[in-house]
């Protein structure tokens, strides 16, 4: 196989061997950049030079035998997340110019890792989309089938890797956002516990939601990069301090012993067969590994989205103000007044989809509202919370799908964003809750289109969700395919 299309895990030895050097794969990867990037258009801003010029590095280390543990692995990154001397745009034109003086920690712990940065990828601006059709640079396409979508808001990340354009990525999640287009594009996706990976350096949507978390191309490397990334950051206060464990230690053959629950409420109406025999064929593999499945309840599921897109635009309302056009960011230099400026830079620069939960969370927090829209949503937050403490109670995992339906057509629904918000109803309330989920491939549908399963665990207990996935992909066998079509 091309060197582009090896794992993390399976590049380590050949890397730490001298079989081949970190130049060598690093030119390789952008060959294939070079070759599938005009269909998959995962890619914003990409920085071949010092993608080299760091392999380089790599290699020095490797030689010396101080190399880290991802010394000389490819990476794409998240357009969300800093990065020191390269353009961080959020895929807004809002931020098109703007390069930051400092890298965000999960990628400081990249670098000290020895991973070698490739670029940013596309994603809905500001992270708010479930397609990533809402960046402002264009969106990037699903790698199996170049007319369809490949989620969001980590599209760019789940495509880049799907497609060989990296051989792993860093993305971000507030409501499904790495787990979703991993599911529609056939890798792993982990949302880590909410304080698990510093968010300092991450632009922030929803800074009670958001989480950032990798995409690898199998459970194994998503551990490796957990491994690189987790720990606590005294510069972020929501950051845990907590001992991180060796997640690579939870990739042991049974799940002897472990109970996943079922909830009933993912399984109703509205759930596409293909998605539903996909996911159910998951948990029988999940069965015959040794784990008992057992049916829990979380009752407040029909909430879970109206909460969301309370609780989540209101903080994009208060996170969003700071884009004025005065300290950095697109200014509109036409403007004859301050409050002239402030308005046309902010309705030049931010896109419809931005501006539309800009709005809602400005009313929803606005005098005479506020107890009726923002505080009802945080009490009913807390209720949801309690369903999965039950459930947690009861079981170790639940297991449900990511999505309830494959990957659509790119165009299909830019007219009908409430369709598309109901797309997240399976993913977002790991971030309302804070616990950790994965999505890990368990099918296809019959268009050829992946299907993800999805596993939650309680607070912290990202170890247990590795046992599983790992037991799943290892039966499955099928997180190795990769598109045919590129």
């Amino acid at each position: 196989m091309a060197l582009y299309g090896l794992t993390i895990h399976e590049l380590q030895a050949m890397l730490a061997g001298r079989h081949v050097s970190a130049v060598e794969l690093t030119r390789a990867v952008l060959d294939r950049i070079a070759a599938v990037e005009d269909r998959v258009r995962a890619y914003i801003t990409l920085d071949p030079e010092g993608a080299l010029q760091q392999a380089a590095a790599a290699d020095k280390k490797l030689g010396a035998g101080s190399g880290g543990p991802l010394c000389g692995i490819p990476f794409s990154i998240k357009d969300v997340l800093c990065t020191d001397g390269l353009r961080t745009t959020c895929g807004s034109r809002i931020l098109e110019n703007f390069v930051p003086p400092y890298d965000a920690t999960a990628i400081v712990k990249l670098k000290q890792a020895g991973a070698v940065l490739l670029g940013k990828v596309s994603m809905d601006e500001f992270a708010m989309g479930s397609t990533s059709e809402n960046c402002a640079f264009g969106p990037p396409h699903n790698p199996w089938n170049t007319a369809y979508i490949c989620g969001g808001s980590s599209g760019g990340s789940a495509a880049s890797v799907a497609a060989d354009e990296c051989i792993a990525s860093l993305g971000t999640d507030t409501g499904g956002s790495i787990r979703q287009p991993a599911s529609h594009c056939g890798v792993v996706g982990l949302k880590p516990t909410y304080g698990r990976v510093s968010r300092y350096g991450l632009v922030a949507f929803a800074s009670s939601l958001d989480q950032a978390g990798p995409l690898t191309k199998d459970v194994t490397d998503c551990a490796l990069v957990m491994n690189a990334i987790s720990g606590h950051d005294p510069r972020d206060s929501t950051s845990v301090e907590r001992e991180v464990p060796d997640f690579c230690r939870s990739l042991q053959d049974g799940l002897g012993g472990m109970k996943v629950g079922i909830p009933k409420e993912y399984f109703i109406e509205g759930l596409d067969p293909e998605v539903e025999k996909a996911v159910m064929g998951g948990i029988r593999h999940l069965r015959e590994a040794g784990a008992e499945i057992v049916e829990v309840s979380l009752p407040h599921t029909d909430y879970c989205v109206a909460v969301y897109y309370l609780v989540a635009p209101a903080e994009a309302s208060s996170n969003l103000a700071r884009y004025d056009g005065v300290r950095y960011g697109l200014r509109d230099t036409s403007a004859d007044t301050l409050l002239d400026m402030y308005r046309d830079s902010r309705s030049a620069g931010f896109g419809p989809e931005v501006k539309r939960r800009i709005l809602i969370g400005t009313y929803a927090l606005s005098s005479g509202y506020y107890d009726a829209y923002y505080k009802k949503a945080s009490q009913v937050r807390t209720l949801i919370t309690e369903d999965f403490k039950r459930a947690f109670a009861a079981c170790d995992l639940l297991a449900s799908p990511v999505t309830p339906t494959p990957a659509w057509k790119l165009a299909a629904k830019v007219d009908d964003p409430l369709s598309v918000y109901l797309s997240d109803i399976l993913t977002i309330s790991a971030n309302l809750t804070g616990i950790p989920a994965i999505s890990v491939p368990c099918g296809f549908s019959g268009a050829g289109l992946p299907i993800g399963l999805q596993l939650q665990a309680a607070h912290f207990n990202e170890e247990k969700l590795f046992r599983a996935a790992y037991n799943l992909e290892q039966r499955l066998d099928i997180s190795r395919l990769r598109p045919a079509n590129l």
